[in-house]
């Protein structure tokens, strides 16, 4: 199990508020395989946004994102659980906990397929994780 923290802005919401292509499937791919799927915002937790876009029923916990100091600002900003895998457009943060810088995502009028990637690269990460954990017995 991972958990899994999306971006809010410009990651999974376009400036138009446009909720990025493929989120909806890959939100719900993710729960299927058993990962925790969060939602964090560096303009606060954002409820409201998560259930206009659908998303309520894949989601674990919706955040306010630290902007620096990561590891506290999880405590500061009420995070309960450690990022495993974190997707976002700002690369500082994807850094720090690991995970992909993702294209920033600006609206509806503009192709893209950057979520589909998404399932494969958290796959990679946790079976990399898997291979690195010690055998039980």
């Amino acid at each position: 199990m991972v958990n899994v923290f999306f971006d809010m802005d410009y990651t999974i919401l376009g400036m138009d508020g446009s909720l990025r292509p493929g989120t909806i499937e890959v939100f719900g791919e993710l729960v299927s395989r058993g990962h925790d799927v969060y939602v964090w915002s560096g303009m606060g937790v954002r409820w409201d946004e998560v259930r206009r876009a659908g998303l309520e029923p894949f989601i674990k916990g919706v955040y306010r994102k630290p902007l620096d100091d990561f590891a506290a600002g999880l405590e500061t900003c009420g995070v309960p659980v450690v990022p495993d895998f974190v997707i976002d457009d700002y690369p500082q943060i994807v850094a720090f906990f690991g995970g992909v810088c993702i294209k920033e995502y600006l609206s509806r009028h503009q192709e893209d397929t950057e979520m589909y990637a998404v399932l494969e690269q958290i796959d990679a990460h946790h079976a990399a994780a898997a291979d690195a954990s010690p055998a039980e017995g």
